[in-house]
């Protein structure tokens, strides 16, 4: 078995915003050079999350849209007290800060319509995602 990582770099550009990065991480599995393993992909960042679903414009704004509501901002959450972003862990507690994706013929084993993403819940920032890949 061997490693191998690779750091992206991302900017965002606004509060709440979905950012596919399905690409870039194919990029770096096929710089890996393994033909079987697994891929993660994790955001070492409280307020974002990763997640794998379908690229399709409506239903990205209807997840947006679907966040906000369920997870309103400043709704006196306690920790807007400290920092004001309460709202944006939370969101990134339900979705979560990983997914990780098998690798088989060298390549990820993503469904026809599946997509990976970097959703930013506190920005803009820059954010760093770390893809790490396990194979042979």
């Amino acid at each position: 078995m061997t490693i191998f990582r690779k750091i992206l770099d991302l900017h965002t550009s606004k509060r709440l915003e979905i950012l596919d990065i399905t690409r870039p991480v194919e990029e770096t599995v096929n710089r890996s050079g393994f033909k079987v393993g697994m891929v993660n992909i994790y955001s070492r960042h409280s307020t974002s999350s990763i997640v794998v679903n379908e690229n399709e414009t409506g239903l990205v704004e209807d997840f947006q849209v679907a966040l906000e509501k369920l997870i309103p901002t400043g709704a006196g959450y306690r920790h807007d007290r400290i920092d004001n972003n309460a709202d944006s862990h939370i969101r990134s507690f339900l979705v979560g800060g990983s997914e990780t994706i098998p690798i088989e013929d060298a390549r990820m084993m993503l469904g026809t319509w599946q997509s990976i993403f970097f959703v930013e819940l506190d920005g803009p920032r820059h954010r760093k995602i770390t893809v790490t890949v396990v194979g042979d």
